[in-house]
């Protein structure tokens, strides 16, 4: 068997690095021979995927978090090739989702070689660019992707989650470095508290699927999820998993400062929805998110201000007009055999 990994080596804040020799022996363990390839910053991994899609390469293997497996997803979707992943980040939320033990590196190499091929689906995005940061360089178009529609457009496809408001103010936050020193599930909880207590109430137009657009507060959270978790295990859409014929949107707008922080602890267990009769549920193919001009109508000649932005598999790329479609039968993965919901 012959694999080629993508390593991020800062994922897990840095530990996945010192840590790539136990992955190299896992598969020199059982036989798995292997090159690596070592990612340079954002956006490089869907790169080398892409080069690697016509591959001699049994699988294409992610080694990092769910920003790894996105970009890697993202230079394999369309393609013959079938990735692998060795969940090695804060989150490993779509490495869950499809079965793969996590914190168990011995486990997950076992799994390349033993494990079940799913075909799963993905969100395709195209909305305006995030604005620059000075320590997070601007997002760029890969062709691997698709055409926008718009020249100063980005496309990318998410595989895990897209969400937006409090909720995509956390991954900004990770980004920026903020509780590095924390790892899992706690990390993802510092930040929530944070984003909450910082955050400041904007107003947007929202569409879901063929139902009449509205206009909506966005004190609260929507996410577009192709699994049941993110954030390290938060249960955002219970019972959901990446291997049907739609994905899930959940909205929850309007919520007070106080209600956002009493609801993170049903929102771990997955028992949210219809908290306080504000936050909902249901089958999604289709989604959009405006800002909204003077006259208080929806507009695509900008976005909001400040920035609304749009977080894909935890990473932040977009901000508003945004368009989330869902397409099934994306992607080959090797996952567990039994992964959750299915």
């Amino acid at each position: 068997m012959r694999v080629a990994c993508i390593v991020n080596p800062h994922a897990r804040d840095g530990k996945l690095g010192k840590n790539l020799m136990k992955v190299q022996s896992e598969l020199d363990t059982l036989g798995i021979a292997s090159e690596f390839h070592l990612t340079e910053g954002r956006g490089h991994a869907i790169e080398i995927a892409s080069n690697l899609r016509d591959s001699t390469h049994e699988l294409v293997v992610a080694v990092g978090g769910d920003g790894t497996v996105h970009e890697v997803a993202n230079g394999l979707r369309g393609s013959q090739k079938t990735m692998g992943i060795i969940p090695m980040g804060n989150g490993d939320d779509f490495a869950r989702a499809v079965g793969i033990p996590l914190n168990d590196l011995s486990g997950a190499v076992m799994t390349l070689r033993n494990g079940s091929d799913f075909s799963v689906g993905a969100i395709r995005v195209e909305g305006q660019r995030a604005p620059e940061h000075p320590d997070i360089p601007p997002p760029i178009h890969y062709d691997v992707t698709g055409t926008p529609s718009k020249a100063e457009n980005l496309i990318r496809w998410a595989f895990l989650e897209c969400d937006g408001g409090v909720t995509s103010s956390i991954n900004r936050m990770k980004d920026e470095g903020h509780f590095s020193w924390i790892s899992g599930q706690k990390k993802y909880t510092f930040l929530a508290i944070k984003a909450i207590l910082g955050w400041r109430s904007q107003m947007a137009w929202i569409k879901v699927n063929d139902h009449e657009g509205k206009k909506v507060d966005l004190t609260g959270l929507f996410a577009m999820m192709q699994a049941e978790t993110f954030g390290g295990g938060y249960k955002v859409a219970p019972g959901m998993h990446p291997f049907g014929d739609s994905a899930s949107i959940i909205l929850g707008f309007g919520l007070s400062k106080g209600q956002m922080l009493r609801v993170m602890g049903p929102l771990e267990k997955g028992k949210h929805i219809g908290k306080w009769n504000k936050i909902t549920m249901e089958p999604c193919t289709s989604f959009e998110i405006k800002a909204l001009d003077r006259d208080g109508e929806p507009t695509d000649d900008h976005g909001h201000n400040p920035p609304l932005f749009i977080s894909l598999d935890g990473e932040i790329s977009m901000t508003t007009p945004v368009k989330f479609e869902f397409r099934k039968n994306q992607l080959m993965v090797r996952g567990g055999p039994n992964p959750p919901n299915l």
